[in-house]
């Protein structure tokens, strides 16, 4: 194999010596994807590596880096080496580069990747903690490699956090932004400029890859960063002489969303959240009994007075036979129970610990954008719309919370000690 001449950024030069993880984030123009899909071409044409090009979701090959791999392959002048397939591309010395979406692959999919050299995660961002859970564990092969590029999106995300914020040991981590890369162009150059003066908060994600404290286009984006620069996302206890009052979004295949609340004056305060799935009405009344604290009303939407099929009992009457005191909701529209939630969020308050995957939804709960027009819709329906929609259902009834007692006792056995 000839000698192969390439120019890399300086901050790329650890991809030639020896690490477990080798990681770089930032913002957009800053080479790095391009730098790596380069390094992993000379590489495997140095000697024989089985590379996987891995992200999220992968739908088509169209999804992957197949064509940005395609094109530095004649870049670097390796048209003579390499043999670009429909989904593989292929080296002389036995190479092999391999493509698969993480979300589509099980557990034993996965096991079929366990001889690979070389992992390459691109758009690292939106790879769950699930995904990296079942990865890791299976690039096992001695002197196995894992690259990740991503552009980071929140600060909380899993991949920022496990790699950037608190990165395990044998990973080296370096940020790149446009400034990073000699060969950044003017054309680029123009839409930077662009970007700072028609959209200055979205400049500082898309081209200084510092994280967003909401994702784009997030519905509570800017109710989201008040939170956070008021500090209203931090321990909240317990109050025993408030009432805790529960906000409902039903679901089974799709997840329940249960919202734990107290009202002290104009004070909103969510002390508590669950969020699971395929579990029945006891069992999470057993959860909230637990914490033993001093009940109010459960806040059900209108589908709550609704008879199921299998059982004939609406969860209201479940609810009631298991001594709950529930409510329903009134009826509100989408649109209107969004503003509403966006005048209740000033006097919310969020605990830290306890509703963290609640923040979390509000932080990326977003409308479905249309793709010809770039106008925005109705907010998606997706894994954050349940949480969303219970807090929602808290902005209507929220001034309905009172403190008094009511309705039938509930009478939970004391637990022991001294309050």
């Amino acid at each position: 194999m000839r000698e192969i001449e390439a120019q890399f950024p300086d901050k790329l030069a650890f991809l030639f010596e020896p690490a477990r993880y080798k990681v770089a984030h930032g913002g957009r123009g800053s080479a790095k994807s391009w730098g790596f899909a380069r390094a992993l071409l000379i590489q495997a044409a140095q000697q024989p590596l089985r590379v996987l090009c891995t992200r999220e979701i992968q739908v088509s090959i169209a999804d992957s880096v197949h064509k940005l791999l395609s094109d530095q392959i004649a870049a670097l002048g390796l048209g003579g080496f390499y043999e670009v397939q429909q989904t593989t591309i292929k080296g002389a010395n036995g190479s092999e580069f391999v493509f698969a979406g993480l979300r589509q692959q099980d557990v034993n999919k996965l096991k079929s990747f366990e001889g690979v050299d070389r992992c390459w995660v691109e758009e690292g961002q939106a790879v769950t903690k699930k995904s990296w859970d079942v990865l890791l564990p299976t690039i096992r092969k001695p002197g196995s490699e894992i690259w990740i590029t991503y552009n980071p999106e929140l600060d909380t995300d899993e991949t920022h956090q496990r790699f950037a914020v608190k990165p395990p040991p044998g990973a080296v981590v370096v940020q790149m932004n446009w400034r990073d890369n000699p060969w950044f162009p003017p054309e680029l150059e123009a839409e930077r400029q662009s970007t700072k003066e028609r959209d200055p908060d979205g400049y500082e994600n898309i081209w200084e890859g510092k994280p967003r404290r909401a994702v784009e286009g997030a519905i509570y984006l800017r109710e989201m960063d008040a939170a956070i620069e008021a500090r209203r996302i931090r321990p909240v206890p317990y109050d025993p002489l408030l009432k805790v009052h529960t906000v409902w979004d039903l679901g089974w295949n799709d997840s329940m969303s249960i919202l734990c609340v107290q009202r002290s004056a104009s004070e909103v305060r969510i002390i508590d959240f669950l969020e699971d799935s395929h579990r029945t009405l006891d069992d999470y009344v057993a959860d909230l009994k637990e914490r033993r604290w001093n009940w109010g009303y459960d806040w059900l939407p209108h589908d709550g007075a609704t008879k199921n099929i299998q059982t004939g009992k609406s969860a209201e009457e479940v609810l009631r036979k298991l001594q709950r005191s529930p409510q329903i909701v009134p009826m509100m529209d989408v649109e209107s129970g969004i503003k509403a939630a966006r005048m209740i969020f000033g006097r919310c308050y969020f605990d830290e610990d306890k509703t963290g995957p609640l923040v979390e939804h509000l932080k990326r709960y977003r409308r479905h954008v249309n793709k010809q027009t770039n106008e925005p819709g109705a907010p998606l329906h997706d894994e954050h719309s349940h949480a969303a929609d219970a807090f929602r259902y808290l902005a209507v009834v929220v001034d309905q919370m009172k403190n008094d007692d009511h309705g039938r006792p509930i009478a939970y056995p004391k637990p022991k000690g001294i309050y």
